[in-house]
This record gives C-alpha cells, structure tokens and sequence, in this order.
C-alpha cells in the first residue's frame, strides 16, 4: 500500500511540475486554501495480529484546514494536497481493561495528511475526485478526569484514502463534500521528556465524512 501512494504521488507530483501543457478548465486550476468540518469515527480494526484491539472507539467533531494546488488537463484535474485537523473525539473507558479500544482513556489529537488527488470534471462547476496519501494522527493520553492530558500520546502512521465532489460556486470559491477512510498500522508511545517506545504493529480505523469550502487564488 505505501508503494502505491508513492507511486499515485509521484505521478500527481510530475503532473504539476508540467503546467505548459495543462489546458485551461476555469475553476479548477491554481493554489487554493480551506476550511474542513465534520463526522469523525475512530475504531479497533479486525487484523488478528494486532497488539492493540478492542471493541471500543471514539466519536467526534472534525475539523480543521487544508491547501493544494491543483492543474486541469482538458477534463482531467490532479493535484497535491494537505491537511492538519483535530477532533473533539475521545475514549472514557477502563484504561485497565484490555477491551476497552486499547489505547487506555485517550482524546484525538492533531491529525495531519499529505497526498494527492485525481478527478474528472463531471460538469463546467462540478469536479468528481478521489484521493490516496499518507496520514500521521496523535492520541492523547487523560487521566482519570477524562481531559487533563498526561503529556503521553500515541503517534500513529498510516494511509488515507478518499473520494469526494467539489463544486464552483464562483470564480474564486468552492464547496466540497468528502469520505475519508484512515487506516494506521504503525505507533510509538511518546512520553512528556521526549523519550519513546519503539514502533509496534496496530490496526486502527478511521472514518470521516466532511465537508469543505475554501477560496482558489
């Protein structure tokens, strides 16, 4: 799976490093930034081998920002992309119990995403796109209040894919609706003096469903 982000984000890179033979589609070319909200939904996975499994998850509020930059090609638009957001999501469970999601009382973090898209303009304003990138989200650690934080997270790697509807609602505005599905299979356990554990194998899920509006330079 992680070489075949890298493959989709070296194609989107050499696209764009191409402008001199993108064609002109109005609204769907150039530099663009925006605000991202919506439904998050973090789960234990089902991969049997995991160190980390439970029947727990949490579920919140995204929200957040991304930028891209994206170039058309007659009907074709493909473009890089980033993203940081955070979530109000969190576990109250038993940090004792091992069924319990796993990671012990924690609230979602920072979550950041790098990537690249590829969509088809399906109308003059409307651009449908899928999306493929690598993700890195944290997970808070809290006491028994459920909110101090200990200063302990777990960082979390893994891939994101996605697909979603852009829609020109002026020259320079837009408004989008996305599915993103996070998947991470790798975490450390970082402590407040900068001091970890070494990497180990998880199985987490993540669903998210936003909505997006933003302006293109």
């Amino acid at each position: 799976m992680r070489k075949l982000i890298l493959a989709t984000l070296a194609a989107t890179t050499a696209a764009v490093a191409v402008p001199a033979a993108a064609q002109d589609a109005g609204p769907f070319t150039g530099p663009r930034a925006g605000v991202v909200l919506g439904y998050d939904a973090m789960r234990p996975g089902d991969t049997q081998d995991s160190m980390i499994r439970g029947d727990q998850g949490s579920d919140g509020f995204l929200y957040g920002g991304d930028i891209g930059y994206d170039i058309a090609f007659n009907n074709l638009v493909v473009g890089l992309e980033g993203e940081i957001t955070g979530s109000t999501g969190r576990v109250d469970n038993d940090p004792r119990d091992p069924s319990d999601f796993g990671y012990g009382r924690v609230k979602a973090g920072r979550d950041l995403y790098v990537g690249g898209r590829i969509g088809v303009i399906a109308a003059p304003r409307t651009l449908v796109y899928g999306k493929v990138g690598y993700t890195n989200a944290r997970l808070d650690l809290t006491r028994n209040d459920t909110t101090t934080e200990t200063g302990q997270n777990f960082n979390l790697d893994g891939f994101r894919l996605g697909a979603g509807v852009e829609q020109s609602l002026s020259p320079n505005t837009y408004a989008k609706l996305e599915y993103r599905y996070s998947n991470y299979g790798d975490a450390r356990l970082n402590y407040p003096d900068g001091a970890s554990t070494g990497t180990f194998g998880v199985d987490t899920d993540r669903h998210q469903v936003a909505v997006g509006a933003g302006f293109r330079f």
